[in-house]
């Protein structure tokens, strides 16, 4: 009977309300940490300016995102606003057993039917550091308009009510301080026991060698 292959890398599931600075943390992280990258999710809106296919998103229609559904493609999927949006299981599966670590940037739902499929997963929910400041952060980055940034500090609040349901916390107050902090984690994690077996067993008989008589 065939097995899987042993999983060696970690999947990471970051959360946060829209405005923490999720983003930008992570960008920072993929550009300062090795061996880590992002799953690229299927997602029914638009395109916007500058977005290219299969690198912000697969694009595709709301028949196709269906069809995946049905064919269960789907690590976790979700309707945000008036989209739909998922994350493709397979990619996923072969990314962790390549040894990379792979990062899910998804809602408090995609990560709660993550955890049902893959509990070994990491998750890290990124607070802002006051509601003031989230504010401040939505209304300054000028996309949206006045009514679409209501609804999402009224999201942002049940969004951040689910912070308890993860295994970190983080509340982003100084970008630097919050980067180090998703850094630590992520390194500590690649040095459990099991996953450094995994990578260094080569090396770990060798030490444990008898040496010859």
């Amino acid at each position: 009977m065939s097995t899987s292959p042993a999983m060696i890398g970690t999947l990471f599931i970051f959360s946060a309300p829209s405005g923490a600075g999720k983003t930008s943390l992570v960008n920072a992280l993929l550009k300062t940490t090795r061996h880590i990258g992002v799953s690229v999710s299927h997602t029914t809106r638009a395109p916007r300016p500058g977005e290219e296919n299969g690198v912000a998103y697969h694009f595709v229609s709301v028949d196709e995102f269906q069809q995946l559904i049905g064919e269960s493609a789907f690590l976790e999927h979700a309707q945000v606003f008036d989209n739909f949006y998922g994350t493709s299981q397979r990619w996923v599966e072969s990314e962790l057993a390549a040894g990379r670590d792979v990062i899910l940037e998804i809602d408090w739902q995609g990560a709660e039917q993550v955890r049902r499929l893959m509990p070994d997963a990491v998750s890290v929910f990124i607070a802002p550091p006051s509601i003031e400041a989230l504010q401040e952060r939505l209304s300054n980055r000028g996309q949206d308009d006045e009514e679409t940034i209501a609804r999402r500090m009224r999201d942002a609040r049940s969004e951040m009510s689910h912070y308890g349901e993860f295994d970190y916390l983080i509340i982003n107050d100084n970008f630097d301080n919050s980067l180090e902090e998703l850094r630590a984690i992520v390194i500590a994690r690649r040095h459990r026991l099991a996953a450094q077996q995994l990578r260094h067993q080569a090396t770990l008989a060798t030490l444990l060698q008898e040496p010859a008589s």
